[in-house]
């Protein structure tokens, strides 16, 4: 590991991808543990905090496309409608619906984007493999 690609990353990336981290992190564990407990409800809390953080930055993150939008920010709108389908769901007390559409999210806007952060020459590629 080259913790210098992260020092020397912009400030939207080194928050993130520790944004993005903390998601990751998290969210598997919110997806492995008991449903419906206080512990499962701050934790799905913070994890949307930390989904809303990964996304925000990410439209500041413009160094693939020369300084505009590149093909990859197609998952911040991804995210935020996730967002809102995860918290209008549970207000709606529909927890089959919930827990889809947290699935969905988790793979869909932090897994699949976060496999693209690990092509070679990535800021995360050269983070674990340079």
């Amino acid at each position: 590991m080259n913790i210098e690609y992260f020092t020397h990353a912009s400030l939207a990336i080194q928050i993130h991808m520790l944004a993005a981290t903390g998601a990751f992190f998290l969210g598997a564990y919110v997806l492995v543990r008991r449903k419906g407990t206080k512990a499962h409800k701050m934790a799905g809390r913070i994890f949307g905090l930390l989904m809303f953080a990964t996304a925000t930055t990410a439209v500041f993150i413009r160094e693939i496309n020369n300084g505009s939008l590149s093909w990859i920010h197609i998952f911040v709108p991804i995210t935020f409608i996730g967002l809102y389908q995860v918290v209008s769901s549970i207000r709606k007390g529909n927890v089959k619906t919930h827990k889809r559409h947290v699935l969905t999210m988790y793979f869909a806007a932090l897994l699949i984007p976060g496999a693209f952060a690990f092509m070679p020459g990535r800021t995360m590629w050269m983070l674990f493999f340079a």
